[in-house]
């Protein structure tokens, strides 16, 4: 497998996660009002965020050097930090709903999902 192969994955993780997003905003925003879509939207966005994060450090400790692999390293450590805080604000403040919120915060999840079962059944180089 090579550099290429893996820099594909990962972009159709990113796209994934965001078509998660929007369809699940919206779904969430019919069935349950604004506030759970918004909580789901809140969720889907911190999810990218962290994902984008651990690619970060990961490409940063894979060889690849750039000047924000120290930004990456202290965004890493701060991660649950900035997390936390972001979902305490939002649910107390803004009245989101957890659950939605919480549900948002699975959509990474089900982006790699996806993609291993898109691998499994479409890869050319299966085993």
């Amino acid at each position: 497998m090579t550099a290429a192969f893996y820099q594909q994955a990962l972009a159709r993780i990113e796209r994934l996660t965001m078509a998660i997003g929007v369809i699940g905003t919206v779904a969430i925003a019919i069935k349950l009002g604004l506030r759970a879509g918004s909580g789901f939207a809140v969720g889907v966005l911190i999810s990218l965020f962290s994902f984008r994060t651990f690619r970060g450090v990961a490409d940063s400790i894979g060889g690849r050097k750039n000047r924000r692999a120290a930004a990456f390293a202290a965004l890493f450590l701060l991660r649950y930090a900035l997390i936390g805080a972001t979902i305490y604000v939002i649910v107390k403040y803004l009245e989101v709903s957890l659950m939605a919120l919480l549900a948002g915060l699975f959509s990474s999840i089900a982006a790699v999902l996806a993609e291993i079962l898109y691998e499994l059944g479409f890869s050319r180089n299966n085993l």
